[in-house]
């Protein structure tokens, strides 16, 4: 089981190049595995208002269509919805936090929740917006799973709000996460990004993909982490914060968004150039 590390800062180009040489080869392919909000686009207040930068997505789109290259995004929210914010075709999406995964041709992998768990989401939704949906605080119900955001409301009321929107996702049996200005409640299965990024893996590149293809993933938040930890050793992860002292199972560090083009620049230059 790896440990959590303080990793090594990349901050532009030159740092993929002289910390990574010779990690991606032109002749081998590539597994591209990313989240969306924080680490393609910028966190904005509401998820509705997110873009990528316009660089970054004029290079995605490029990387996307080599045949070496294959491109995942993996988000926590709800697959159609990160499928729009994207818009790109021809690639594989994972909603949910992988609970829901559609592949290039339409055919499907949805993680079965048991109809106990269903029915709790369903009283757990209820009550949050019964409780807690107010002071500029909203639930994004997802389905399967939801977040909480509190970013708009006072910082008076934040912590009393967060604090009673925990107890209650807790109360309903289900895996509550911080993540930037918001909770993440996930159901209690084991599947999470992680699980997601392996099963990907496995069905595009075989049981052994470790030994057919180069991965490279990219995540900002503690979601990310799962995939991050299952991949150390197997692959080079990325985390994203401003914390220069951040414990994470990333292998590098990308002290902030932006560095993502950098990031896709790096690949691009091996793959597209």
């Amino acid at each position: 089981m790896p440990e959590k590390q303080v990793a090594r800062v990349i901050g532009n180009l030159e740092d993929f190049e002289h910390n990574l040489p010779g990690y991606l080869n032109s002749a081998y392919p590539v597994a591209v595995l990313l989240d969306y909000d924080g680490t393609l686009a910028p966190i904005a207040a509401n998820p509705a208002n997110t873009k990528m930068p316009v660089e970054l997505e004029a290079i995605l789109h490029k990387i996307a269509k080599h045949p070496k290259v294959f491109l995942a995004v993996i988000s926590g929210r709800g697959l159609k919805d990160v499928q729009k914010q994207v818009n790109i075709d021809g690639i594989t999406y994972a909603g949910n936090h992988g609970l829901e995964i559609e592949y290039p041709d339409g055919s499907r992998h949805d993680y079965e929740l048991p109809t106990e768990i269903q029915k709790n989401y369903t009283d757990m939704v209820r009550e949050l917006k019964e409780k807690v949906e107010r002071n500029g605080a909203w639930v994004e119900d997802k389905k399967v799973s939801l977040t909480y955001h509190y970013r708009d409301t006072p910082v008076a009321l934040k912590d009393q709000q967060k604090q009673l929107a925990l107890e209650i996702c807790k109360k309903f049996g289900f895996c509550a996460n911080q993540a930037h200005e918001a909770i993440e409640a996930k159901p209690p299965v084991n599947w999470n990004k992680g699980e997601a990024a392996l099963y990907i893996l496995k069905q595009k590149f075989g049981e052994d993909w470790s030994q057919q293809v180069s991965v490279v993933f990219a995540g900002d938040d503690t979601t990310d982490e799962d995939a991050m930890r299952v991949l150390r050793g197997l692959g080079r992860s990325f985390r994203i914060s401003a914390d220069a002292q951040i414990q994470t199972y990333a292998d590098f560090r990308l002290p902030n968004q932006a560095v993502m083009t950098d990031l896709l620049k790096w690949i691009a230059n091996v793959y597209v150039s």
